[in-house]
């Protein structure tokens, strides 16, 4: 039926695009009326239905994937016809690189639209809430020893316990990069000049390296994060010149860490890196601000001014974790 309704609209669609008589127009567009309708009961059905299942009512959500440009334009008509939008609006929901967040809702729900747009092809995923809460997050404070094949860390758990890891290299099959932006409060002139008054503006001062290594066998992430990595201990022990400036310490910082990332790298080999959380971050801190502040993101970043960044890579690494 799917296929005969989709065959009738691609046929009513050419008569409207090619039709001259006002009366066969009419027609076109009355029988493209009638087809919505019927896929508009179709899907309300469809989601009455997997509602009625305890299992499908939990939280979660819709993610679309990156589409190429010379296939935008065809995405969008489909995204319209399935989300009953116009397709200006459906066209501005689509990008070309990265993830995005699409909808919240009942995961049930969100299937069926998700299963809709993927016949239509339109990649998308969808997962629930109560699935990233159950992946393990180790926050890894430094290398206690490391060789060929394998590595044991000493790390804190989800109940800020300190322990120690072990791991085989081959059981890591992703990781995932990011910078989590370090905002101050800074004082300047309105730009327009029209006042003499001083405006409070927030700004970036700096920005946080996060790393996660993802060993689904044990449904597990290590993270990685050089605001918090100790250097002068372990395995990876570099001694620190005493009395430095602040910001030759901070450059110290960052040879560390880009040590200590070739480091892994060398060790893990050719596994695929996840590295486009910026505008998936951009997004969902400034959209989703209620679901991130309800997740526990396990980033121990010391901040003046909160922000949704750090939740948004946690949601986002937990979300390439589930997809893969």
């Amino acid at each position: 039926e799917i296929n005969k309704l989709e065959s009738a609209e691609k046929f009513y669609r050419k008569l409207l695009k090619d039709a001259t008589n006002p009366q066969v127009v009419a027609q076109a567009r009355q029988g493209l009326q009638r087809i919505e309708t019927i896929e508009k009961k179709r899907q309300q059905q469809a989601i009455a239905t997997a509602k009625s299942d305890p299992k499908n009512t939990e939280p979660g959500l819709l993610i679309i994937e990156a589409i190429s440009k010379e296939n935008q334009q065809e995405a969008a008509k489909n995204l319209a016809r399935i989300m009953k939008i116009d397709p200006y609006t459906a066209r501005m929901q689509l990008q070309s690189r990265g993830w995005r967040i699409y909808r919240l809702g009942a995961i049930g729900e969100l299937k069926i639209y998700g299963e809709e747009m993927i016949k239509a092809g339109i990649p998308v995923f969808w997962a629930k809430i109560s699935d990233i809460e159950k992946i393990n997050i180790f926050r890894v404070q430094y290398f206690q020893s490391i060789s060929s094949s394998e590595a044991s860390i000493v790390c804190l758990n989800e109940q800020d316990k300190m322990g120690s890891l072990n791991f085989q290299w081959s059981e890591v099959i992703d990781k995932v990069e990011g910078l989590l932006p370090i905002f101050m409060n800074a004082m300047d002139y309105d730009p327009r000049r029209r006042s003499e008054k001083i405006r409070h503006k927030q700004m970036t001062q700096d920005y946080a390296n996060i790393l996660d290594l993802h060993i689904p066998n044990r449904r597990s992430i290590i993270r990685f994060c050089d605001q918090n990595y100790q250097y002068q201990k372990g395995t990876t022990h570099v001694t620190n010149t005493p009395k430095q400036s602040p910001s030759k310490l901070q450059t110290t910082n960052r040879t560390q860490w880009n040590e200590l990332v070739n480091m892994i790298n060398q060790k893990l080999g050719n596994i695929k890196t996840w590295s486009d959380f910026t505008s998936f971050g951009e997004a969902a801190s400034r959209d989703y601000t209620q679901l991130l502040s309800r997740l526990k993101y396990y980033i121990d970043i010391s901040r003046k001014i909160e922000t949704m960044w750090d939740p948004a890579f946690h949601l986002y690494s937990t979300l390439v974790f589930l997809k893969n």
